[in-house]
């Protein structure tokens, strides 16, 4: 089950994940299904995954692909917020558009990890 996880990271972690990618890579290993997304602080996160954003991959995952019009529709929203918010999780790896011009999530989960009050991670 392959899902996406969004979390509070440090530089650190990032580049060691990313090493172990590469070296995995160059070693004919397969590279891990799930999909790590790191912000370096707690208001970095919030900031790019609203309430409305979190609300519009849930609702998204769970009717599956649609158009944007469809699933502003579905929302109640407005159509070019909801676009605008499907740009931006289109740029972090969370949606993908098919040949049919729909949006779909394509992850089997999308997690989002937060500790607050551990050691600072920027």
């Amino acid at each position: 089950m392959s899902k996406a996880i969004i979390e509070l990271s440090t530089l650190d972690n990032v580049f060691t994940r990313s090493l172990a990618l590469v070296k995995a890579i160059d070693a004919g290993e397969s590279a891990p299904a799930d999909y790590h997304l790191g912000f370096t602080d707690a208001g970095q996160l919030f900031a790019e995954f609203t309430g409305e954003r979190c609300r519009l991959l849930d609702v998204l995952k769970a009717t599956g692909a649609q158009s944007i019009y469809a699933l502003a529709k579905r929302l109640g929203r407005n159509y070019s917020n909801v676009h605008r918010d499907i740009q931006a999780m289109m740029a972090h790896g969370l949606i993908e558009k098919s040949d049919e011009n729909k949006v779909y999530v394509p992850w089997d989960s999308v997690e989002i990890r937060v500790t607050l009050g551990g050691r600072r991670v920027a």
